[in-house]
C-alpha cells in the first residue's frame, strides 16, 4: 500500500457546514437548545461535534459572564460588562456562523472549555 492510499481526506459536507451555520444562529436566537440537539443528534459527524460543544462553551460561558454582570449590575462596571458581553455574544455567533458557513473550524477566543 502507497502513502497516498492511507490518507483520508475527511471532506465536510455541505450539510455539514448548514447544520453547523444554523447551530451558531440557533445560539444567538435561542440558547443552547439547537447546539444540544445536535449534539445528541449528529454524533456520527466530528465537524458537527465539534462546533456544537463550542456553541455550547460559549453559552455557559456567556451564563456565567452574565450571571457576574447581573450581581454587578447596580454599579457602572456591571452595565459596561453586561453590554460589552451582550456584543461579543452577537459578533462571535455571526463570526461562527460565517467561518462554517464555509467550512471552517471556529472556535471563540475567550471561552472556558468545559465540554470537551
Amino acid at each position: 500500500m502507497s502513502q497516498d492510499t492511507e490518507l483520508v481526506i475527511n471532506e465536510i459536507t455541505q450539510n455539514a457546514k448548514n447544520m453547523a451555520r444554523l447551530c451558531w444562529l440557533g445560539t444567538l436566537f435561542f440558547g443552547f437548545i439547537p447546539a444540544l440537539i445536535l449534539l445528541f443528534v449528529k454524533q456520527d459527524d466530528d465537524y458537527m461535534q465539534a462546533q456544537s460543544k463550542e456553541a455550547l462553551n460559549w453559552f455557559l460561558t456567556g451564563v456565567l459572564g452574565y450571571s457576574i454582570g447581573f450581581i454587578l449590575f447596580f454599579s457602572l462596571i456591571g452595565v459596561m460588562f453586561t453590554l460589552a458581553l451582550g456584543i461579543s455574544h452577537l459578533v462571535f455567533c455571526t463570526i461562527g456562523a460565517i467561518a462554517t458557513s464555509k467550512g471552517d473550524s471556529f472556535r471563540v477566543p475567550y471561552n472556558l472549555r468545559l465540554i470537551k
